[in-house]
């Protein structure tokens, strides 16, 4: 609900997301009233949830059970900065996915900042060499030993593809101890098998976790 130019980060993220015109609807799901509120009263569209969540997905899940849907994609309500061409590309990878392989997509940006790379608000994510994620951490991955290996390094973004069965999966599944470990929801995926395609884009934006994360927002959105 911080003020981002004027409107809320949640009505900024809300208004991006509807903007790029991909989606056949876009809701904010919440437990918040005051979050229902600020997007009703600004013409948007929000589902309350009945039930506590731990976590994103399952909040999600729960809003999209009885709803006729193939394709669910989960954008953060801290990403202002959403676009289209990073969006686009997750949904393509369904399109390609005649055999229905792929459970689930998710956006991967290059990094290379150290500090970037050891910060644990940084998530990390390595893959194999068809981009389908082999394990996602807040500690640098890969640890680099040899430091004469020039390993690329992925920050994970906040945005996920799901088939609306995968996440329905998830929310049934109980967290598992490297999720409780990590406190990284998408992990419990990786546990009970599924597949995770990672889309490299190189949209940074600004995913509006801290008060400094606020503040180079403002810049950024000036």
């Amino acid at each position: 609900m911080q003020d981002l130019a004027g409107k809320s980060v949640i009505l900024r993220t809300y208004q991006a997301t509807v903007a790029t015109q991909l989606f056949d609807d876009v809701f904010v799901v919440t437990d918040s009233s005051i979050i229902y509120d600020e997007i009703v009263n600004n013409g948007g569209k929000a589902i309350m949830s009945k039930k506590e969540h731990e976590c994103g997905s399952d909040r999600i899940a729960e809003a999209v059970e009885f709803l006729d849907i193939d394709i669910v994609i989960n954008v953060q309500g801290d990403e202002p900065f959403t676009e289209k061409e990073s969006l686009k590309k997750l949904i393509e990878v369904f399109k390609d996915d005649h055999d229905k392989q792929i459970d689930l997509a998710s956006l991967m940006v290059s990094i290379s900042d150290w500090d970037e790379i050891s910060n644990p608000n940084t998530v990390k994510v390595i893959v194999d060499k068809d981009n389908f994620a082999l394990y996602f951490s807040r500690s640098p991955i890969p640890y680099p030993r040899d430091k004469t290996v020039d390993a690329p390094y992925y920050k994970h973004k906040g945005i996920y593809a799901f088939r609306k069965e995968a996440i329905l999966d998830f929310y049934h599944l109980p967290m598992l101890k490297l999720e409780a470990s990590e406190k990284i929801e998408c992990i419990r995926y990786l546990e009970y098998g599924k597949r995770i395609k990672m889309v490299e884009t190189d949209v940074q934006g600004v995913e509006i976790d801290t008060p400094e994360d606020l503040e180079l927002a403002k810049k950024l959105w000036k």
